[in-house]
């Protein structure tokens, strides 16, 4: 998705307000509808059907046939989407959506003339029922666009995303593998040795967002003052966001163009980041520094990074089993946990080698993906092949 920064007029934004509102209103609709399902009776109804009560109720109710009949289909359309990727196992199933929260609409059956530049830093986009809506050319909009979607964030910003397939990235052809070890501290540790941060706020913004917070706690639900403090955060929150995704898009693509193959841990973030509180009978231990634990990795970027290395580099990601990848030693291949002394420091305790423990691990992970190393004691966890040295008793003489 290639997306801009949208600058509709105070009206326009009414319009499209409206639009975004008749979107979740039928796709609310429409989990409604499934939610009343069960294995075993009469299947929930389909895109054609629910297109045939759409029609019905936009000729009963006048205020959503005043919306555009695109942008309510395309909820529907969207929706059957999402349970098809939900059977498929690929996605959660889809639920209720919020004013507020996953705010959008898509257009389709865009025409070459919908779409034109109009100055050097400005475009326009047609919007059916709103009309001529300017947004940032802050690059080229990519040829033969046939739809596009426009969203509205938590911090009030508009953007409109046209959907286009972009080429890959090519490969250098050198034959390079790269290990990639990902933490919170460090966010991104290379076998080259270099260490990138993920960006976040800076000491001042932080304080800022935690006085903000502070009078978020203190103010009446409801209330003026709250909806403004609440717009204050989600425009910080956004900065931050910002930041790291352009750092994400900048480093997959620098790694994209310098390595042929990218290793990088195979990890559950969903599973790493799950909370610690338990129930109420069996309440979790160090919850709160569990959730600050989930708040840095999260941060951190980990999974955003690994999808946009397998977009810009499709087949040359390798996913590495992390195990042991930590406590072994690069150099004599002795694993020990307590050669890991801190977050940075690795020293073996069999030959004594000293080396930054991020960059120790991202040369095992490279090593591993190159084929020159195994996983210690080799094989999956729960048995099967194990990965051994040639036994000489069992070599035929």
């Amino acid at each position: 998705m290639s997306r801009y920064r949208l600058r509709p007029s105070p009206a326009q934004e009414v319009a499209l307000a409206e639009h975004c509102g008749h979107a979740r209103f039928v796709w609310n609709l429409a989990v409604e509808q499934h939610a009343h399902w069960r294995p075993g009776i009469r299947s929930a109804p389909g895109f054609a059907e629910q297109c045939r009560q759409l029609t019905e109720a936009r000729a009963e109710f006048a205020w959503l046939r005043a919306g555009s009949i695109i942008v309510q289909q395309q909820a529907l359309k969207d929706f059957h989407q999402a349970m098809a990727n939900f059977f498929g196992k690929t996605h959660k199933r889809p639920t209720w959506r919020r004013r507020g929260h996953s705010e959008g609409f898509r257009i389709v059956a865009v025409k070459p003339g919908d779409v034109h530049r109009v100055s050097r830093n400005a475009g326009e986009v047609k919007v059916p029922k709103v009309g001529w809506v300017r947004f940032r050319w802050s690059r080229a909009v990519p040829d033969g666009v046939k739809s596009y979607r426009i969203t509205r964030d938590r911090a009030g910003r508009w953007h409109v995303a046209f959907a286009a397939v972009p080429e890959p990235v090519p490969a250098p052809g050198t034959g390079e593998v790269v290990g990639v070890d990902r933490g919170v501290t460090v966010s991104a540790a290379l076998s080259t040795g270099e260490l990138l941060h993920a960006p976040a706020l800076r000491q001042a913004e932080k304080g800022r967002l935690v006085r903000l917070q502070r009078k978020l706690a203190r103010a009446k639900r409801g209330s003026n003052r709250r909806a403004t403090v609440k717009a204050a955060i989600a425009r910080l929150k956004a900065r931050e966001a910002d930041r790291r995704k352009d750092w994400i898009e900048k480093t997959s693509t620098d790694l994209a163009r310098r390595f042929d193959v990218i290793a990088i841990e195979d990890l559950t973030i969903s599973a790493m980041t799950r909370s610690a509180r338990g129930t109420l009978q069996a309440p979790g231990k160090n919850v709160r520094q569990k959730a600050g634990l989930n708040r840095g990795i999260l941060a951190a970027g980990w999974g955003r990074l690994v999808t946009r290395l397998e977009h810009k580099a499709p087949g040359r990601v390798q996913k590495i089993n992390p195990r042991y990848t930590s406590q072994t030693c690069n150099a004599c291949k002795h694993i020990a946990r307590k050669s890991r002394e801190s977050q940075a420091l690795f020293r073996c305790v069999a030959c004594g080698r000293q080396a930054n423990a991020d960059v120790n691990a991202a040369k095992n992970i490279r090593d591993m993906a190159a084929g020159h190393a195994v996983a210690a004691r080799g094989g999956p966890p729960l048995g099967g092949p194990v990965n051994r040295e040639p036994q000489p008793v069992l070599l035929p003489a």
